[in-house]
């Protein structure tokens, strides 16, 4: 966790913020974070990072269109250096908080870097939740929630949370019960199906979103804003739920690892993987989005720490990868796929870990 001293400096950086810049990871856990920041200051302008796995430099023209005085990095694992660099010549701080794998000192040095990793008891907690632990507004808590379940974390708070949201937040232990079986988890997917859509549409919720005081608006679509986005969610769902489907007729064969590979316009392998690791939680999870001449993997497992196992399966394969013990993605060649597999497959079987 974050030192008193580590939040109590990052909200005055807030606060000193003018019209701070808040670029943040596209799944809940980052939006989330920027919400709670966002509602808390009420100014600034939140841009969805959709480049992985770093904010990559082609996000250095919105720092030249927007006048900002500060920029905010949510939730984001990697940051191209040239992206820094813009920021250091414009004269921008850059407030970069994440709970992913740290990064070297000597690369941070100009940035005031925040990773719960770095702590002397090191952990690794949703930024939405260390975000909670900045701007401590009560009101703001079911925004919090949203993103530590999306984490599948279960915040100090969760039951009390419960106490006062009991029907759509039955208490749990089970993070991914929650997430997949109650109305708030209902509410994270709609959040999470809402930012893979185009670009007017992800600003309209966050616009929403920035508004609204309660998780109920958007689930009982009770203004058109809300009818708005809960539609999209409908049309975007259909097509998820045949994927589902699909995906778990191969998780029905034997073996301790399921394949599956998608094409399309949905690049939402993430969410499939999530919730086929809750089907089949003794099963490690792959799943591949191909999309012309590229790959986007997303890994799941409950038993081995997938961020060593996939730096030995990605030895060969030129890409990008990284992630969580249990929650890894990457990013390679389609053309590489056929030989990721077979690189998997060789790894568990050497290491003698899952039983094939």
């Amino acid at each position: 966790m974050l030192s008193k001293q580590e939040l109590s400096k990052i909200r005055s950086l807030l606060e000193q913020a003018q019209n701070p810049l808040f670029f943040y990871d596209n799944d809940v856990d980052g939006l989330s974070s920027f919400l709670l920041l966002a509602r808390f200051l009420k100014r600034g302008k939140g841009i969805v990072i959709k480049s992985y796995p770093d904010l990559s430099n082609t996000y250095i023209r919105r720092l030249h269109e927007i006048k900002s005085d500060a920029v905010f990095i949510l939730d984001k694992p990697l940051v191209d250096p040239k992206f820094l660099e813009a920021c250091f010549q414009l004269g921008l701080p850059v407030i970069w908080i994440d709970h992913h794998a740290p990064q070297e000192k000597e690369f941070v040095k100009e940035v005031n870097y925040f990773n719960p990793l770095n702590s002397s008891k090191a952990s690794s907690e949703p930024v939405s939740y260390l975000c909670y632990q900045v701007t401590k507004k009560p009101e703001d808590e079911w925004v919090a929630m949203l993103g530590c379940l999306a984490d599948y974390y279960l915040p100090d708070f969760a039951k009390e949370f419960s106490e006062k949201y009991p029907d759509i937040f039955p208490y749990s232990n089970n993070p991914a019960k929650l997430l997949f079986q109650s109305q708030f988890g209902k509410l994270v997917k709609i959040l999470s199906f809402s930012l893979k859509d185009r670009t007017t549409n992800v600003l309209k919720m966050m616009k929403f979103m920035l508004k609204t005081n309660s998780p109920y608006e958007l689930l009982n679509k009770e203004n058109k804003n809300a009818e708005f986005i809960y539609s999209r969610f409908e049309r975007i769902n259909k097509k998820y739920t045949k994927l589902i489907e699909k995906a778990k007729k191969q998780g029905e064969k034997a073996g301790r690892v399921l394949f599956f590979s998608y094409s399309g316009d949905l690049s939402i392998s993430a969410d499939v993987s999530n919730e086929l690791l809750y089907y089949f939680p003794k099963k490690m999870i792959v799943v591949a989005y191909l999309t012309g001449s590229k790959a986007n993997i997303s890994l799941r497992d409950n038993k081995i720490d997938l961020r060593s196992f996939l730096d030995k399966v990605m030895q060969d394969i030129e890409g990008t990868h990284g992630g969580h013990k249990s929650a890894c993605g990457a990013t390679i060649a389609a053309s590489d796929f056929e030989r990721f597999k077979k690189n998997l497959l060789e790894t568990i079987k050497s290491e003698n870990k899952i039983q094939k």
